[in-house]
């Protein structure tokens, strides 16, 4: 009887035991199918955001090849065509320097044109570097002659992934786009600074500020801490009526 009682109560200890290995491994499972879920929307956003991110830096960089290929390179294509229709009525003793001068002009077009067309690059910061686009949009703004702005760095190479890079890039150029069309500022100054674990970037200008409460969700500064929160930075706008705006962007390089 006590042997019985024994084999019956191993039994059913035994199958409380299974019972509960099987429920753990269960939830475990469950558990595990529901963060591999949640990481591969993430991955999804993300990719949607990058590919967003490279349509609109390719769009504007189109843009600007256009103004930059009617005012500058045309004015060359013009002066090559003069050149030439006066080298027809001559065609004599100065035709050989002529000519050379020619062919140093349609050098400079063809470097132009090559310069030019590196922008068109979708990555374009696997090819600069985040350093070197920033440069690159600030001479761009400079050229527009509509405010003073100012890059400061301590560092040209920075060491981070380019796909974090361009999206940290588009929010760069979207505050500054907002700066442009809305605060009427006069001066601009951006700051990155770069260490080992952590890069910070500053945007601040002397524009006519805002109330960051009655404003949170437009001018694109919602899409703007979407896309920090992404790749893991923090987010940041202070402004005053009067009193401009800073924007501050923390990026932690070694987050996953």
């Amino acid at each position: 009887m006590e042997e019985n009682n024994l084999v019956i109560t191993f039994t059913i200890t035994l199958l409380i035991v299974v019972l509960t290995m099987i429920f753990i491994y269960v939830v475990f499972i469950k558990k595990k199918t529901t963060l591999l879920i949640a990481q591969k929307e993430k991955d999804m956003r993300f990719e949607k955001e990058l590919a967003t991110s490279q349509v609109e830096i390719k769009e504007q960089t189109l843009n600007y090849i256009g103004q930059e290929l009617h005012d500058d390179v045309g004015q060359k294509l013009s002066v090559v065509r003069l050149r030439q229709n006066q080298l027809i009525s001559k065609l004599k003793n100065s035709e050989k320097e002529e000519l050379n001068e020619l062919s140093e002009l349609l050098g400079e077009c063809i470097q132009d044109i090559r310069n030019l067309s590196k922008t068109l690059i979708t990555e374009q910061i696997i090819h600069f570097g985040l350093t070197e686009s920033i440069e690159r949009e600030v001479k761009r703004i400079q050229k527009l002659k509509l405010l003073k702005i100012e890059f400061i760095t301590q560092k040209q190479d920075i060491d981070i992934s380019p796909k974090h890079g361009l999206i940290l890039f588009r929010i760069i150029q979207e505050s500054i786009n907002n700066i442009l069309k809305h605060s009427r500022a006069k001066n601009v100054t951006i700051r990155v600074d770069d260490d080992q674990d952590t890069l910070r970037i500053n945007i601040s200008d002397n524009g006519k500020g805002f109330n960051t409460n009655q404003i949170q969700d437009g001018s694109g500064l919602k899409n703007m801490e979407v896309r920090a929160k992404l790749i893991h930075a923090e987010f940041s706008i202070q402004s005053e009526l009067d009193k401009g705006t800073q924007t501050s962007i923390t990026y932690y390089k070694h987050l996953p």
